[in-house]
C-alpha cells in the first residue's frame, strides 16, 4: 500500500486510469473495426482527449448549475450527471467513428455501446483496485 497527498493521488489516478483506458479502447476498437491497431490507437488517444476536455467543460457547467439552483448531490442527480456526461461524449465519439472508420451511424453507435459497457466494468474494477493499492486519505473526525 502507498499513501500520497490527495492532489498527488488524484494525479496518479487520472494518469493510470487514462493509460489503461487507451490500452483497453485500442484493443476493443481494433477488434470492432477489424482494422490495424495503430489506427485504433490514434482514435483512442483522440477519444481520451475529447473525454478529458468534455469532462472539464461538463463538470464546470454542472457544478455551476448545482450552485445556482442549490442542488443536493442525490442519487438521482448523480444519475442525471452520468447520463449527461456520457450522452455528450456520445455526440462527439459517434461522428468520429463514422468518419475515421467509414462505418454507418448504426455501426458507430454499436461501437460506442460496446465501449460504454466495457468502460463501466473497467471503471469499477480499476477504482476498486486503485483504492486497494492507494487507499484514500482518512476522513476528518466529526466535530
Amino acid at each position: 500500500m502507498f499513501t500520497f497527498s490527495a492532489p498527488l493521488r488524484r494525479l496518479i489516478y487520472v494518469l493510470t486510469f487514462e493509460a489503461g483506458a487507451i490500452a483497453l479502447s485500442t484493443l476493443l476498437l481494433t477488434r470492432l473495426s477489424a482494422g490495424p491497431a495503430a489506427d485504433s490507437l490514434l482514435v483512442s488517444v483522440l477519444v481520451t482527449g475529447i473525454a478529458l476536455i468534455w469532462n472539464l467543460v461538463f463538470n464546470t457547467g454542472f457544478e455551476a448549475a448545482e450552485q445556482r439552483f442549490r442542488l443536493r448531490r442525490s442519487l438521482a442527480l448523480r444519475a442525471l450527471h452520468a447520463l449527461g456526461f456520457e450522452g455528450g461524449l456520445f455526440l462527439f465519439t459517434v461522428p468520429l467513428y463514422m468518419g475515421f472508420y467509414g462505418v454507418s451511424p448504426a455501426e458507430a453507435v454499436a461501437m460506442e455501446a460496446a465501449l460504454l459497457i466495457c468502460f463501466l466494468i473497467y471503471t469499477f474494477l480499476f477504482t476498486w483496485g486503485f483504492d486497494r493499492v492507494f487507499p484514500p486519505p482518512p476522513l476528518p473526525a466529526r466535530a
